[in-house]
Parts: structure tokens; sequence; C-alpha cells
């Protein structure tokens, strides 16, 4: 079963029991379907970080947390991409340059970056669906991630995506 269709029986799931127990429903959708294509609009770091190591572990791989340092440096990524509406790896600097200023140790790094997907659900299947990203995302050694979007009202894209895994190297664990 893939991660998604994983989270969407998960949720199922937790509507039925809700209801055999008597409590209330939940309103509203699932994060994941949330429309970042408006102002203020934040993604849910640990539904990205759940959905990610759920497809993870279908992949015999470890699960991911969401790591301060990493969320930060993806929004300064996602914000200067947003800014320049322009999707570039090297729109600041080159990737691996901005982890080692930030201080991050990683034995190994990765970063999806992307464009136009409104919602993290349509992000995470269109990196699953990209052989790179797809590496990217199955980054062995990976325990910790950042995740953000940016939203730029006049751009074609709308939203703009950064996803930074690592594998952080033990001395800084």
């Amino acid at each position: 079963m893939t991660t998604f269709r994983l989270a969407v029986a998960l949720a199922l799931a937790t509507l039925l029991a809700a209801c055999g127990a008597g409590q209330e429903l939940p309103t509203g959708q699932p994060s994941f379907y949330k429309s970042l294509a408006q102002p203020g609009a934040q993604v849910d770091a640990a539904a990205a970080a759940s959905m990610l190591s759920g497809y993870r572990a279908n992949n015999g791989l470890d699960p991911v947390t969401v790591d301060p340092a990493l969320t930060r440096l993806a929004e300064v990524q996602a914000q200067a991409m947003a800014r320049r509406d322009k999707l570039d790896h090297n729109l600041i600097r080159p990737f691996t340059a901005r982890l080692k200023e930030s201080g991050y140790n990683a034995k190994a790094a990765a970063e999806n970056i992307g464009a136009g997907y409104h919602t993290l659900a349509e992000a995470f299947s269109g990196w699953r669906d990209s052989p790179s990203h797809r590496a990217n995302m199955l980054l062995r050694g990976a325990r910790r991630m950042g995740i953000a979007t940016a939203y730029a009202p006049n751009s074609k894209y709308k939203v703009y995506w950064s996803l930074i895994l690592a594998a952080p190297d033990d001395k800084s664990d």
C-alpha cells in the first residue's frame, strides 16, 4: 500500500473509530490537502514527516523527524525562490555551502525543491514520481528533515517548496 493510500486509510479509520466511540468528528480536511496558495499558509511539518516516514518505512528505511535547523534552511530557500519567482537550488548559494554555513553537520544530505504544488499531498506525489526526487526522499541514513513553503501571489506557481533531508554526523547527534 502506498504511503498516500495508507494516510487516507488511517484518516478514515480514525473517523470511523470516532463515530463508534460517540466522539465528535473532526471538521475540515486533513492538513496534507490544505491549499498553501494563500497568504500566511504554512506546511504542516509533522504531517510531512509522518508521510515521508511512512514512505521510507515501506522502503525499509528509518523514519525522519523534523529538525529546526533544517526547517530554517528550507524556509530561507523557499522564500528566496518565491521572491525571485525562480526554481533554483543555487539561487542563494549551492546547497552544500548553505548546509555548512548553517553549522549543520551531515554525513549526507539532499534537497528537493518544487513549485506549483498547492498541497502537501501534491508535492509529495510529484517528488515520489520523479526518480531524482524519490532518491532524495529515500536517502539512506537520513533521520532529520526540514520542510517549508513560500507563497508568491504574482507567480504562475503560487507556492514554492523546499524539503531538506539529512543523515546527521554522529558527532552532532
